[in-house]
């Protein structure tokens, strides 16, 4: 739909964030693969404060824009995964328990969507938002390439997600809102985006109508996908027997929505488009006061 911010531009040859992660004394991806195996790793000094400021600032957005803020459980039962609509297309990316029959969350929607499971919300003074910050998980099946080096695509990862119950007739300013918070923290992060209307065929099976914003990454020559909203209109509040009474007394299936509002992946676009030509990276400064600096530099 549109680009914002400005595309970086060097006057050296910029380097990848696992290069950086590396050198700064952020990311550790040879001790997470000796201890989790391929695509894990440790966030590690300034790297877990780089992420825990970014969270931070995302909980404080959230808070302030009238979203409860919320750590719910990362393990769910199967009619909570199957509600949400993640047991379709997807069911091969979930790491299922069998012995306990549950489910890791790939994303703090699922225990969010099955919040309100079999209950009658009250919805007379407005939406119902919520923000969920957890660890997620993903068995990212079939990923190869570019997306397997350093933090891009990997099992395991921290979010912020917004997730909102309102009525139907209110869902497409409500995903204009998420769509409008995802900007600001991409904005606050110093970022090069574009956002995407994805195209219908691309769709999953919960979703009417979703955002994704993509940020330039430079040392691949493209946009990577950062965040992303979806309208699921009445599709799973209506598995979940999700309600509220409408001014008449009668009982209509309410609409979710949800959207990021930050998560790991942000630090491969962070660092590379704020790296400097000495391999150090400027600090977003909205992050500033939680580092308690405004540079990284090189470990000596």
């Amino acid at each position: 739909l549109e680009h914002y911010g400005e595309k970086p531009e060097f006057d050296f040859e910029p380097k990848d964030h696992l290069e950086l992660g590396e050198s700064l004394g952020l990311i550790d991806t040879k001790r997470g693969a000796k201890i989790g195996g391929a695509r894990f790793y440790y966030l590690t000094g300034d790297g877990a404060f780089l992420q825990l400021s970014m969270m931070m600032l995302a909980a404080q957005k959230a808070r302030a824009a009238g979203f409860s803020l919320m750590i719910p459980p990362v393990l769910v039962r199967p009619e909570i995964m199957a509600g949400t609509g993640f047991l379709g297309d997807h069911a091969d990316e979930i790491y299922y328990l069998e012995r306990d029959d549950l489910y890791l969350v790939g994303t703090s929607e699922v225990a969010l969507a099955g919040y309100h499971k079999d209950e009658i919300i009250d919805l007379s003074k407005g939406p119902l938002q919520y923000a969920g910050w957890s660890s997620c998980f993903r068995r990212e099946a079939g990923s190869h390439g570019k997306d397997t080096r350093g933090i891009l695509r990997v099992h395991q990862f921290d979010k912020v997600e917004m997730f909102t119950y309102c009525k139907l007739e209110d869902a497409e300013k409500q995903h204009q809102q998420l769509l409008a918070m995802e900007r600001e923290m991409l904005d606050a992060m110093n970022l090069h985006y574009r956002v995407i209307d994805v195209a219908g065929g691309d769709l999953g099976a919960s979703a009417a109508r979703k955002f994704d914003t993509e940020a330039w990454v430079p040392t691949q020559g493209t946009y990577r996908e950062l965040t992303s909203t979806s309208n699921c209109t009445t599709f799973q509040a209506r598995r979940l027997q999700t309600r509220y009474r409408d001014e008449n007394g009668k009982t209509q299936t309410a609409a979710t929505l949800n959207g990021t509002l930050a998560t790991t992946r942000w630090l491969v676009a962070i660092l590379e488009n704020n790296q400097q030509a000495d391999g150090s990276v400027v600090i977003p400064e909205a992050l500033r006061p939680m580092m308690g600096k405004d540079v990284l530099e090189p470990i000596k």
